[in-house]
């Protein structure tokens, strides 16, 4: 069984219900903080973390007197435009005595569908990381329409999972795991330790939203285990209205797992190699070998460009002999590369007129 104790980056997704007081509108500042002492601790051990969290629309409506019926589109949207300068304020706040810093991510099902904008996203998150900031990440509320919503967060967290490559997804629900029935409703259902394969049978035992805040049920998190499983990321449900939520999964508090077959990286590495290739990039010797070790494609390795592809798409790379070495996704078009094959990274910005990655394919967006 996973836990937490091994986790080297962790993506946790926060409901509304858990955030927001239901009856008021109002921020639960205790739980908050709570969390934000779990979020710390988890830092200090060298723990790469994201949070997911809902909330944005729910402490609007309070703050706009909207009550608790359902809203209209453009009111959930004015909604979510006033209470993502609180929520995003309450995380700063919650974290700062901590001594972490925050970063506020809007995105939509579109920056995930677009392979550009997808790895844009990636780096954005990695950088973030590695610079020791919190990224707190939201669905961007106040433009999405129906067509580009991910509509829940679980699928979020476990797309955002995806991105930064998580070895763990945490989804703090109302509910302390995967059950074989409604345990609300059915007094013999029983919890589920682990799920190591996500079976026909399991998917029918899932149900639907329980909380009035809520829009996910255990049906999207079902959606979002697959997700990240298969990406290699292990996934639990918890209970996460109690103090410190965190820290009591580590200590042993009820849990679902959901578990991988393969690591991140692997996986990954896997998926890329799985693409059909859009173009090919011959390189040199000494780039060859470099790839080998483990470093990136430069631009100074390139020997030759074919084809046409965009920035994200995959690319063939092959020796100076034709034999295919592997596939990697290009952070430049076709035309960029060509243009920047052979020259050294300092100079991209002079040949193209805009700074540009040092890297043409990253050794993480590569396969061998």
């Amino acid at each position: 069984m996973a836990s937490l104790k091994d986790a080297r980056r962790v993506v946790v997704k926060i409901g509304s219900a858990l955030l927001v007081d239901g009856a008021t509108g109002a921020l639960r500042e205790d739980w908050l903080r709570s969390l934000a002492q779990d979020v710390a601790d988890l830092k200090a051990r060298g723990t790469d973390m994201i949070l997911v969290s809902s909330g944005s629309i729910a402490l609007g409506r309070g703050v706009l007197r909207l009550g608790r019926t359902d809203l209209a589109l453009e009111q959930s949207q004015a909604a979510a435009a006033v209470g993502q300068i609180r929520l995003a304020r309450a995380y700063e706040e919650a974290l700062a005595p901590h001594g972490l810093l925050t970063a506020q991510i809007l995105v939509t099902l579109e920056d995930s569908r677009d392979r550009r904008r997808y790895l844009n996203s990636r780096a954005t998150m990695g950088t973030l990381l590695g610079l020791g900031a919190i990224p707190i990440v939201n669905e961007n509320d106040t433009v999405a329409t129906d067509e580009i919503r991910y509509g829940d967060n679980d699928r979020l967290a476990a797309q955002v999972a995806v991105t930064v490559g998580a070895d763990q997804l945490i989804l703090l629900s109302d509910v302390d795991g995967f059950y074989t029935a409604n345990p609300a409703l059915d007094l013999n259902a029983t919890r589920f330790d682990t799920i190591d394969e996500i079976t026909p049978r399991i998917e029918e035992m899932a149900g639907d939203a329980g909380s009035g805040l809520s829009k996910g049920g255990m049906k999207t998190k079902l959606l979002a285990a697959k997700t990240a499983v298969a990406a290699g990321c292990a996934m639990a449900i918890t209970e996460g209205s109690r103090a410190n939520p965190l820290r009591a999964l580590e200590n042993g508090a009820p849990a679902t797992w959901f578990t991988p077959q393969l690591d991140p990286q692997a996986a990954r590495k896997r998926w890329i190699a799985a693409m059909k290739p859009s173009g090919e990039i011959t390189i040199d010797p000494g780039a060859a070998r470099a790839l080998k070790s483990g470093k990136s494609l430069l631009p100074a390795g390139i020997h030759a460009v074919s084809g046409q592809f965009g920035r994200g798409d995959p690319v063939a790379i092959l020796d100076v002999d034709n034999r295919t070495l592997g596939q990697g996704l290009s952070r430049y078009t076709a035309q960029e590369a060509r243009a920047i094959q052979g020259c050294q990274s300092a100079d991209i910005e002079g040949i193209l007129g805009y700074p540009g990655r040092a890297a043409l394919i990253h050794r993480d967006d590569m396969a061998l």
